[in-house]
């Protein structure tokens, strides 16, 4: 039989239950290193964004004063080179202070415990982005579900196939199953409407019902939201939906649906078709083509009235 894989929950080994707090800390000790950063790699696909903004700022001043209090963790590779599991942000701040080396834990982790750790490691963090929970919801439970002997079965219809991981996982961070699952959702959007989610310009819900949507319409419906600066409410991302279940979502559907003058929406005139997007310079954003038509049409009054007075004095 095969030797079923270690839990990532683990026991307190000899060492530790007959060792005392100060060889503990020793043997800690004997772990951290000054590692050259042309030594250490970014963790692969690493789903939290590091920002150069305020806290980062403030995260430069602190390593400049004090240098890295809290080493960073990284396993070393099959290479020899070092991959970073958490600490990408104390990373940047030593790069941007001129500082060659981080100061480091190294840890002996396979592939799915070092993906469990930097999932468990960042998800804290003061700012994390629907984005950066999606796709680290996702690597973390693809990583459990690759642990033997967790059960399949689930009969939610957010389902993922991650058998009870979801449900550990959403007890770790403070989120629902289907609120875990929500977000792995949002990993099926493209990049033009995930990046509106991140700025809270969709929401959660119809964001969820539009991943379902095929690539190629998603790219249709961004388009319509950038040329109509309006994004979908829940009701007709539902809709859609609908309409793609019984194969009947078209562009058409798609515009005809954003159309819609929802009830906090002033009224507005839309233009449609080739030929007034022909008439608009290519370079001219879509936010700015009310500003174009109303000068536009506010020239063409002048000149008729010139012109009615014209042939008013003959």
């Amino acid at each position: 039989m095969p030797r079923e894989k270690e839990s990532t929950i683990k026991l307190p080994s000899l060492d530790d239950l007959f060792s005392s707090q100060e060889e503990r800390d020793d043997a800690r000790l004997k772990r951290i290193h000054e590692i050259p950063l042309d030594q250490i790699d970014p963790f692969p696909d690493h789903p939290y964004k590091v920002r150069d903004d305020e806290e980062m700022m403030a995260l430069v001043e602190s390593v400049k004063e004090n240098g890295v209090i809290t080493p960073a963790t990284v396993r070393k590779k099959e290479d020899g080179r070092y991959e970073l599991l958490s600490g990408h942000r104390r990373m940047r701040a030593c790069m941007i202070n001129g500082i060659n080396t981080l100061r480091c834990e190294v840890v002996d982790m396979d592939r799915d415990e070092a993906t469990i750790f930097m999932v468990e490691s960042n998800i804290h963090r003061n700012t994390v982005l629907p984005s950066e929970k999606a796709f680290a919801y996702k690597m973390r439970l693809e990583a459990m579900k690759r642990i033997p002997g967790r059960p399949r079965k689930n009969e939610s219809p957010l389902a993922t196939n991650f058998g009870r991981s979801d449900v550990e996982l959403g007890a770790e961070v403070g989120e629902s199953k289907d609120q875990v699952r929500r977000y792995i959702r949002l990993t099926e959007l493209i990049p033009e409407l995930l990046t509106l989610v991140d700025e809270k310009k969709i929401a959660m819900r119809p964001a969820v019902e539009i991943s379902y949507l095929p690539k190629e319409l998603q790219e249709i419906l961004a388009d319509c939201i950038e040329m109509e600066q309006c994004t979908p409410s829940h009701a007709q991302t539902i809709r859609m939906r609908k309409l793609l279940d019984k194969g009947k979502l078209t562009s058409d559907a798609i515009e005809t649906i954003m159309l819609e003058e929802k009830p906090n929406q002033k009224e507005r005139i839309v233009l449609r078709g080739e030929r007034f997007k022909e008439l608009f310079p290519p370079e001219l954003p879509p936010a700015k083509r009310e500003d174009y038509v109303a000068a536009a049409m506010e020239y063409y009054s002048r000149h008729r009235a010139k012109q009615k007075n014209r042939d008013d004095a003959r």
